[in-house]
């Protein structure tokens, strides 16, 4: 297997994700094996989409799901 690299806006449309999250969760070191080629965050192809910890919003009392 390979051992290749994606960039943040690779991840963001594989993850269905935006670009801009994937930078935070580069620099919260919550995806495992990223590292910065200068302004660029390098994401191992295999790396898995971390789970969302982020609250979520309530409408009327009611959970909003996050996808």
């Amino acid at each position: 297997m390979g051992c290749g690299y994606m960039t943040a806006g690779q991840a963001a449309k594989k993850w269905k994700i935006s670009q801009r999250r994937v930078q935070v969760l580069c620099a919260e070191d919550r995806i495992n094996g990223t590292f910065k080629l200068g302004e660029a965050w390098a994401i191992p192809e295999d790396a898995e989409k971390p789970k969302d910890n982020r609250k979520v919003k309530r409408d009327n009392g009611n959970k909003t799901k996050r996808h």
